[in-house]
Order: C-alpha cells, then sequence, then structure tokens
C-alpha cells in the first residue's frame, strides 16, 4: 500500500511537472507575439483558486496531472477579426507557438540531468568508455558465443562499435536475433554470433556481458585488513600488483587467489593516485580483506562540464529512441519492450523516488525528452501534427478547408486513443502477476 502512494504521488509530482513546462512555454512563446490566452492551469477539471491578469485567468485546478493553455481564437469556430487572435496570426509565429512546448521539455530535460550530473549518479557505466568486455555471466548468451573478459568489441551486425553503450544498445534491442560480432582478443581480431536471450518481462536482449567497470570502495568494515590499510570509502581500485584490473570480478578472484600475502593496491582517489599495502585474511579457504564494493560507476561533474555531459545524454537519447522505433516499425523489436504507459511510469517513478530524489530528477528528464520526441512526431491532434500541417499550408499558400482539417484531426485523435489503449494493454501485462491475470 506504502508503494503504490508512492507510485502515485512520484507520478502525478513527475508528470505534472513536466506537462505544466511544456504548457508554460505555449503560454511564453504565445505572450511574446501577443496572442491572448483565456486560460493558464495548472492541472484540470474544476478551478480550486487563481486571479486574473492581463486577461489570462491563472488557475489551480483539482486533478493535479498538467495543466494546459487556452489561447483566444484558436478554436475555429469562434475566430473574429481580431487580428491578434492566434488563427488570425502568420504562421510562422503559429510554428513557433507549438514548437515552444516541445522545445521548454528540451529544456527541462537538459536542466534536470545536469542538477543529476552536478549532484553525483550510480551508472552502470561511465559514457565514453571502450566497449571492452569486464565480465561475463557464465550461462549467458556471450559466454556460449566464446567472448571472454578483456575481449574488445569492435563491429555488431556490420556497425562499428567504439563504446560500451553502443554495443549495450545493439544487444538490447536483438533480443534473440542472432548478432555477427567482431572483437579483438590482444592482437587477433575474431568472429562470432551472439543471440541474446529475451528478458521475459520486457522482451530486452541480454547477452550476459558486462562492461570493465573498476570496483569502487562503498564501505569498509572496522578493523579488517583493508580498514587497517588506509583504505576509504569512494576508492577506485585500478590495480594490483602492478596488473591492471579488468572489473571487480577480476579483483576479488586476485584476493581470493592471494591470502596472508602483502598486496599492493593502485587506487585513484578524489583524483589523485595512491598506494596501499594490505594483507588479505585467510576466510573459508580464500584471501578477504572485509571491503564492500561497487560494481557501477559514479558520475559527477562541474557545472559547465555538467551541462555539456547532459547535452550529450539527451542527443544520444533522442538518437536511440528513433533508431528503437525503426526496429518496431521493421518487426526487429516488440513495441511491448519499448513503450510504457501511466501505470509503467507511476512504478518506475516510485522506485526512483524511494531510491533518493536525484533518480527521480533522472527518470524526470528522461521522460521529458521522451514527451518531446513524442509531440514533435507528425501526428494530427500532436504539436507536431499542428505544425505538418501548417508548412503544407505554406507550401500551398492557403488554408485547408475547415472540413479537411477537422477530419486530419479525428484520424489523429483516434490514433492516440489506439495507441493509448495498446500502451496500456502492455503496461498491465508488465506490471499485474501472471496468475491474476489467469485467474489462478
Amino acid at each position: 500500500m506504502i508503494n503504490l502512494l508512492t507510485n502515485a504521488f512520484a507520478f502525478v509530482f513527475a508528470l505534472g511537472v513536466i506537462i505544466f513546462i511544456h504548457e508554460l512555454g505555449h503560454l511564453l512563446v504565445a505572450k511574446f507575439f501577443r496572442v491572448p490566452a483565456r486560460v493558464f492551469s495548472l492541472g484540470f477539471g474544476k478551478r480550486l483558486w487563481g486571479f486574473e491578469r492581463g486577461g489570462t485567468d491563472y488557475r489551480v485546478a483539482l486533478v493535479p496531472l498538467g495543466g494546459y493553455v487556452q489561447l483566444t481564437g484558436e478554436d475555429p469556430t469562434e475566430v473574429s477579426d481580431n487580428p491578434l487572435e492566434f488563427l488570425n496570426r502568420p504562421r510562422w509565429q503559429r510554428v513557433l507557438i507549438y514548437l515552444a512546448g516541445p522545445a521548454m521539455n528540451v529544456i527541462l530535460a537538459i536542466f534536470l540531468v545536469a542538477v543529476v550530473f552536478m549532484l553525483g549518479i550510480e551508472v552502470a557505466a561511465p559514457p565514453n568508455i571502450p566497449a571492452v568486455v569486464g565480465s561475463v555471466r557464465p550461462d549467458g548468451a556471450g559466454a556460449a558465443a566464446g567472448l571472454q573478459p578483456g575481449d574488445e568489441i569492435v563491429e555488431i551486425d556490420g556497425r562499428a562499435i567504439a563504446k560500451w553503450d553502443e554495443a549495450r544498445f545493439a544487444i538490447m534491442t536483438a533480443p534473440e536475433r542472432s548478432l555477427a560480432v567482431r572483437y579483438r582478443r590482444g592482437e587477433e581480431t575474431f568472429e562470432t554470433v551472439v543471440t541474446p536471450d529475451k528478458v521475459p518481462r520486457y522482451e530486452f536482449g541480454d547477452a550476459g556481458l558486462y562492461p570493465s567497470v573498476l570496483p569502487r570502495v562503498v564501505g569498509l568494515f572496522e578493523g579488517d585488513p583493508a580498514d587497517l590499510a588506509g583504505f576509504r570509502p569512494g576508492d577506485e581500485i585500478r590495480a594490483v600488483d602492478g596488473r591492471p584490473l579488468a572489473g571487480q570480478v577480476d579483483f576479488v578472484a586476485y584476493l581470493s587467489e592471494n591470502p596472508e600475502r602483502e598486496i599492493r593496491v593502485e587506487v585513484l582517489r578524489d583524483g589523485q593516485p595512491v598506494s596501499l599495502l594490505v594483507v588479505p585474511a585467510l576466510k573459508d579457504g580464500r584471501g578477504w580483506i572485509g571491503v564492500s564494493l561497487s560494481a557501477t560507476a559514479f558520475q559527477r561533474y562541474g557545472p559547465v562540464e555538467s551541462l555539456v555531459q547532459s547535452v550529450r545524454f539527451n542527443w544520444d537519447v533522442t538518437r536511440q529512441t528513433f533508431q528503437v522505433l525503426g526496429k518496431i516499425f521493421t518487426g526487429k523489436l516488440a513495441a511491448k519492450s519499448a513503450l510504457s504507459g501511466p501505470i509503467e511510469i507511476a512504478a518506475l517513478s516510485g522506485a526512483a523516488a524511494r531510491s533518493g530524489f536525484r533518480n527521480l530528477l533522472h527518470l524526470m528528464g528522461l521522460i521529458s525528452i521522451s514527451i518531446a520526441i513524442l509531440n514533435l512526431l507528425p501526428i494530427p491532434v500532436l504539436d507536431g501534427g499542428q505544425i505538418a500541417l501548417l508548412l503544407v499550408e505554406s507550401v500551398f499558400r492557403r488554408d485547408l478547408s475547415l472540413k479537411l482539417k477537422e477530419r486530419i484531426n479525428q484520424v489523429g485523435f483516434v490514433l492516440i486513443v489506439m495507441l493509448m489503449v495498446v500502451v496500456l494493454y502492455f503496461d498491465v501485462i508488465k506490471n499485474v502477476p501472471e496468475s491474476f491475470l489467469s485467474g489462478s
């Protein structure tokens, strides 16, 4: 019950802020062009409180899911001779007003992710790390294909791979589909075929391959070898006895094989290399130093670099979104694995909120850029569809008939409703237990 309440609160907060900022973009650009706005509402439904300024009713409404802006002259059946009304403004101004909502979502996404990067966040792998395999799950598709720790993936299905994120994306979006993989081991290059397993709930591909992320100390046990040797939380372990590490598994294995022998461990602490001497204790037949490690990376940047990394992150999300859409339309990826609706978003929002506010901000950034992309698709009713109609009218240098516009918008509305039904169905399938659906 507590989780459901957290999910609901986080969902309302996240989606409310994102949609409010979207509508604020429309309002600000409309005001810039002196287009009157009748209503700017935070929420939907019954008006609870508000004030009027400049002919606009700024209100707070009952249902706190985003908001809306109502521009004067936006309804074709209510247009007057007032040149300031929305439909009487030049087409290029109307395009900018429609464009302002998605643009504000992009700005919000960049801002939120930049804030998260300034605060610091745990990630599975740092950006731009090479596509070098750090560890391999024994029962995974990667192991079956012969891949080993230290192998560098250089090509997947004919596409050059430069960093781990590209390899991960190619594998994730190809469940149960054979991928031709070229990889480098030492000075030689080999080829193999990897067929990623399908993750049941989301139907993403998983090959059991993990990046070469160096282990980081997150906890120590007082009086144990690591504590006595001077290890500190935050230390990034880079090498043992002059031997570079491939990842956490490599480090733990080396300790296990060398009990009661002095080992030199090279760590990176606050950006500076530090050398530590530790003697692993013998415990259950293997070496042990009493340290908690994390196999994830911790990203934190200064203000300027955070902004640069955020722009890069959001660009990667946008690029990968269109790649996913392409794979869905060509049948290479199931829509179920890529589309999320209100139930799924609420569950993700609640989980992010429970794990920390910065994780919720990070998720909000992802949702915001996704809403910007969705709204710019040339589907009638959405901002992108309205912009497309205005561009068509600009080419023909005349307005389309009101009847034709109504038909186009009706088709767009039906498409959106159908998409919502499909997404809700996927949400139920992914979030409701099978036993409940089957009645058992």
